[in-house]
């Protein structure tokens, strides 16, 4: 039924109307093989990819790599791409016409103690200890030097 809030399309992508997310329907054969998300983004990114923005993106990007394990390379003159699990994170300097801009993040990682304490051991500074929340994640949350809040989750399951 395409009422506009309910048609397939709607549904396929998580959206029923009422805000309930529904798994997407089984593929058809038009989407087989097909990597990327929409038409007009390139492949493995999603709609929208986090940007952080600081004068001195090569020591973000090394503590980056250190504390998430996140893949990418700094590259000078272009924004650094590093990828956490399955996100990617775009760093760079604002080209001179972007104020620098720390961000906020929610990042699920295998083990959030190793995490919190290799983010300790970088630098950062604890704002919140490890400790189990009762939706079924084990969250902490550092502070780095350039503003960024990290809240570290593993999801243990309800009642983890």
């Amino acid at each position: 039924m395409a009422d506009g809030l309910n048609d397939d399309r709607d549904v396929r992508n998580g959206w029923n109307g009422s805000l309930e997310y529904l798994p997407p329907k089984a593929d058809t054969g038009s989407n087989v093989g097909r990597k990327r998300v929409t038409d007009y983004t390139p492949e493995g990114r999603h709609s929208v990819t986090p940007r952080l923005i600081t004068p001195d993106v090569a020591e973000l990007v090394d503590f980056m790599r250190a504390v998430f394990d996140a893949q990418g390379d700094y590259v000078p003159e272009r924004p650094a791409e590093l990828r956490i699990g399955d996100s990617i994170i775009m760093v760079s300097d604002g080209g001179g016409i972007r104020p620098s801009m720390p961000g906020f993040f929610y990042l699920y990682v295998p083990d959030t103690d190793a995490t919190f304490q290799a983010a300790i051991s970088a630098g950062a500074v604890a704002i919140e200890l490890p400790g189990d929340m009762p939706w079924g994640d084990r969250r902490a949350t550092v502070a780095d030097r350039w503003g960024n809040l990290w809240q570290i989750a593993t999801y243990l399951g309800v009642g983890g």
